[in-house]
């Protein structure tokens, strides 16, 4: 009698209780993993340019909605025509810049341009005003990069030039210096 060179192995024959067997195997890694989970990751995010992120998350930005905006409308609401975010004064917390004005149907109404900042109390205050809308300025090109905040402001040469057609245009730039808000004009006034 012929012996095979080698012998059979009960477990290389399938049958159905191992099949079960395997299922339940996999079924209990699956489940163990799952409640064996690793904690959130806690080391710094960086990215070039950038400051580390800590682990826990930013502040929030100040929002405009529902801000007491020192501007007098009359019988027209407010109006946020632009807004921007950025750490201004170096304290890791966001401000909120703003251009405000009037939201009338006629005419051009003349910018304003506030500074928001989140208080202790997470309520949203202004805090500083770059632009009065006294000065009858209208803010085009603006934004916040590297803790300042630029823009274009069109205004007029004259008290005679009407509204609707400013003939100057100026770059400003405002930066965080000695706790104050300091001016540069990094051009200089051109007429339109």
């Amino acid at each position: 009698m012929q012996h095979p060179a080698v012998p059979e192995l009960a477990h290389t024959t399938t049958q159905p209780i191992h099949w079960v067997a395997t299922a339940t195997a996999i079924a209990g890694v699956i489940a163990l993993s799952a409640v064996l989970q690793p904690g959130p990751a806690t080391a710094a995010q960086k990215t070039a340019g950038t400051r580390p992120q800590s682990a826990h998350a930013p502040a929030a930005p100040p929002g405009t909605t529902g801000v007491h905006w020192p501007l007098d409308c009359g019988p027209v609401k407010t109006l946020v025509a632009k807004k921007a975010t950025g750490d201004l004064d170096g304290d890791g917390a966001p401000e909120t810049v703003a251009v405000v004005h009037c939201d009338s149907a006629m005419g051009t109404p003349p910018d304003a341009v506030y500074v928001l900042t989140r208080t202790a109390a997470r309520t949203t205050r202004v805090v500083a005003t770059l632009v009065d809308p006294k000065d009858r300025l209208t803010v085009t090109d603006f934004a916040v990069r590297s803790g300042a905040v630029t823009a274009t402001l069109l205004g007029y040469s004259t008290s005679d030039v009407p509204s609707c057609c400013p003939d100057l245009k100026t770059p400003a730039k405002w930066q965080w210096k000695d706790g104050a808000f300091i001016r540069s004009t990094p051009g200089r006034a051109r007429t339109v």
